[in-house]
Parts: C-alpha cells; sequence; structure tokens
C-alpha cells in the first residue's frame, strides 16, 4: 500500500487532512486508483472498515449512533454508484467537505 494523502483519524472516523467523514473524496479516488485491477479486494477492505469504524463509533457515542444506512453508503454505497454511472462519480466531494479535483485528474490519465 503507498501512503494515502487523506488517511482516517479513528476513532471519529475523520480525515485527518480535510475533516470531512472518511472516506473523503480525495480518500475516495485514491482508494480506486490503488485499486483499481482488484476490485473485490476494495470491497472486501471497506467492508472491513465499516465494521471498525461501526464499533468504534458506537464505543464513542452508544446513544448518538449514525444510521446503519448512512454508514454503509459512506464505506460502500459510494463504490456501488461508482459501477452503474459516470466516472468519477459526482458523490465523491463527500457532500461539501474534501474537493478532489487534483486526484480525479490523475485517475483520468491513467
Amino acid at each position: 500500500m503507498t501512503k494515502r494523502p487523506h488517511p482516517p483519524l479513528r476513532p471519529l472516523w475523520l480525515c485527518r487532512r480535510c475533516g470531512a467523514s472518511w472516506p473523503c473524496g480525495s480518500a475516495r479516488l485514491t482508494l480506486l486508483r490503488e485499486y483499481a485491477h482488484d476490485q473485490v479486494a476494495l470491497i472486501i477492505y471497506l467492508g472491513g472498515l465499516l465494521y471498525e469504524a461501526t464499533e468504534q463509533l458506537h464505543a464513542l457515542n452508544p446513544r448518538e449512533m449514525p444510521d446503519a444506512g448512512q454508514l454503509f453508503d459512506r464505506f460502500l454505497g459510494w463504490h456501488r454508484s461508482r459501477t452503474s454511472g459516470p466516472y468519477p462519480p459526482a458523490n465523491l466531494t463527500n457532500g461539501g467537505g474534501c474537493r478532489a479535483e487534483h486526484v480525479v485528474n490523475e485517475v483520468r490519465s491513467e
């Protein structure tokens, strides 16, 4: 694995660089680039992170857990939308956090 420019801040699961919910737009694009030739491994990796994030977020505040559907969309749903729509998907900015235009250009050039 290469060093990721937008790693998660655990156990909060925010981006260490831009402060958006992780995976932020740049992290998503980096993951797509890293796993471009093994999408199954990417889904397995993201599923493991979803499990880890669920445990850690629950331990931090069991009364105010994010909705399960929201966590699924945050960790896995964006990848599903990528496979059925335009590339890169429009939702890579994660709702106003990190803008990932510099990485989009790198992905398109590969």
